[in-house]
């Protein structure tokens, strides 16, 4: 609709352009937005301002030359200007009400777009290190991560997930050695334990299982650090299956996961930085290997390889974003914790040092989990293992109140996670409150078959919707296809969620009236009275169950409360 409007604006000034001898295609687009109140009609546009001098007319002036022109258009019921020149659209409410059915047609389709136009994009989130469980932030980027490639793939790209896996570096060998140690421990040895190693108590599980299994004999006549560097692997594909088994619990699971080892074993680390010297961005200082990071904005220059000999992350990381562009994306988005901030700037100016146009790749922060129980925020602490796990939370408030409640918010902002809150089943909580909107036309679609009514979307006088508040719901269904635009060229999925909030809302309070005034009932009166007022609620839960699926949320049929 927005599409539309803006064409029949830019009819007007395409005209107007060709009077004045103006080339039309070099003048700024035309926006136009959803007003914040009806009382400022369907759309508005502040094109008049944008183009005033263009033509040499003030913004007023040129309102409501566009105003005369365009209230001429059989869509609109009037044209208004306001604000000393912004064009306010108020479209007949037929043309409002024709949307449903495109949506009852289209189906699952509807809000399908093709911005992406089928380009092979990367969405890489996730990508803890296998060495510990996932905890509450970790859940916060995963749950972020699958939205928005799935938000992405309707929004018409070729979507791949991917989780890269740091199974290389120090923190692996401080796995090993964390696992050997306790397994030492649990043989009777007095062990002194550095509190650099992983405290978790899963470690000792780990090790528990590894002395009481098979694998075990493994181990006979190997030297220590033979045995720490088998415990490592061991121990991080445990772990690695496990955060595989809370991703899933989910609902997410990556097309792809991409080994760090890897980049190190083709020699494409290496190969790397031999590009980078070659362009003259690598120099030696302290027996060390040193990227010209400050030539990029960074702070300071990093170093690639230590003066011991080992590469560092970020020269993997470098590797790695080669081989993302080698392997075809044309645009590459990583999803990263706060903490990971510094690295952006240094990650992006050593892919433009090496040819790669920095614009291509999108980097993401998510911000903090405050986990709430009880009204107090839980203390955690990932040094002394002493945290909510992801597996943990989902396991407490369920995978659908999970992932609505990590997407109520951006991911710019700190979040407070309440569990009470996601556990409770009531209209406080939004997640149960959506699914119950969608629950409670299922059940007066079924409640109309019971009483005999066939629902035929083939045959709907849409005349019959007269009230203001079925006109607000069709308007907002109209919608959905800008919010899915808006949210996917701006990756926030959250929109979604926020739009989906509001349909409830207005479709509930739709529903309560009809206990007190059978203006607002469903199956009441005449056939054409209630088919078309059928018609709008399936159309209602079309889109609540599109948006629901795309968040990756269950749109169920019944709920535990009743739905009379």
């Amino acid at each position: 609709m927005r599409e539309k409007i803006a064409g029949y604006v830019k009819d007007v000034i395409s005209k107007m352009a060709e009077k004045k001898a103006l080339d039309a295609s070099l003048l700024p687009s035309v926006l136009v937005e959803k007003p914040k109140t009806p009382e400022y009609g369907d759309y508005s546009s502040n094109v008049a301002f944008v183009l005033a001098s263009s033509f040499g007319m003030k913004p007023y002036e040129l309102a409501h030359t566009l105003a005369k022109e365009l209230s001429a258009r059989q869509e609109f019921k009037k044209v208004e200007v306001a604000g000393g020149g912004f064009i306010n659209f108020f479209l007949k409410k037929e043309l409002i009400f024709d949307i449903l059915g495109e949506i009852i047609a289209k189906g699952d389709s509807y809000g399908n777009l093709d911005i992406g136009k089928g380009k092979k994009l990367q969405v890489e989130f996730v990508s803890a290190n296998p060495t510990g469980p996932l905890h509450v932030g970790h859940g916060r980027n995963a749950v972020f991560g699958d939205a928005l490639a799935r938000l992405l793939k309707k929004a018409g790209y070729e979507v791949v997930k991917e989780y890269y896996l740091n199974d290389a570096g120090n923190q692996m060998r401080t796995l090993g050695k964390s696992v050997y140690l306790r397994m030492l421990e649990l043989s009777g040895s007095i062990v002194d334990f550095p509190a650099d190693c992983y405290q978790g108590h899963y470690i000792v599980d780990i090790a528990r299982e590894i002395l009481l299994s098979k694998e075990h004999h493994k181990l006979d006549g190997l030297s220590e650090g033979e045995i720490i560097d088998w415990c490592g692997r061991y121990a991080g594909e445990k772990i690695l299956g496990e955060i595989k088994d809370d991703l899933a619990k989910c609902g997410i699971v990556f097309d792809s996961y991409y080994s760090e080892k890897s980049l190190y074993k083709s020699g494409a680390v290496q190969h790397t930085i031999d590009l980078l010297r070659k362009k003259g961005f690598v120099y030696e200082a302290d027996g060390a290997l040193w990227f010209k990071s400050t030539e990029f904005g960074d702070e300071k220059d990093r170093v690639l390889v230590k003066s011991s000999g080992e590469y560092t992350y970020f020269a993997s990381d470098i590797a790695y974003h080669v081989n993302k562009f080698e392997r075809g994306f044309t645009r590459v988005i990583d999803i990263w914790g706060a903490d990971h901030a510094g690295h952006v700037t240094r990650i992006k100016g050593a892919m433009k040092a090496l040819g790669y146009n920095p614009d291509n790749i999108d980097i993401i922060l998510i911000q903090l989990v405050n986990l709430i129980r009880g009204g107090e925020v839980v203390s955690m602490s990932t040094r002394r293992a002493t945290y909510e796990t992801f597996g943990q939370l989902l396991d407490d408030v369920g995978k659908d109140a999970c992932r609505y409640f990590y997407l109520s918010r951006s991911c710019n902002a700190q979040l407070d996670f309440d569990i009470e809150l996601a556990k409770r089943e009531g209209p406080e909580n939004p997640a149960y409150y959506i699914q119950y909107a969608h629950a409670r036309i299922s059940s007066i679609f079924k409640k109309a078959s019971e009483q005999g009514i066939i629902f035929n979307p083939n045959q709907v006088d849409l005349r019959y919707l007269s009230l203001e508040e079925e006109y607000g719901m069709a308007r907002l269904l109209a919608e959905y296809p800008n919010v899915i635009h808006d949210a996917a060229c701006k990756l926030e999925p959250h929109k979604v969620s926020f739009y989906l909030l509001e349909l409830a809302r207005m479709f509930q309070n739709y529903y309560t009236k009809a206990k007190t005034s059978k203006e607002y009932m469903v199956l009441y009166g005449e056939e054409g009275r209630v088919q078309a007022k059928l018609y709008l609620l399936k159309s209602i839960q079309i889109v609540l169950k599109n948006g629901l699926e795309l968040l990756g949320i269950d749109a169920p049929e019944r709920m535990e409360r009743g739905e009379e």
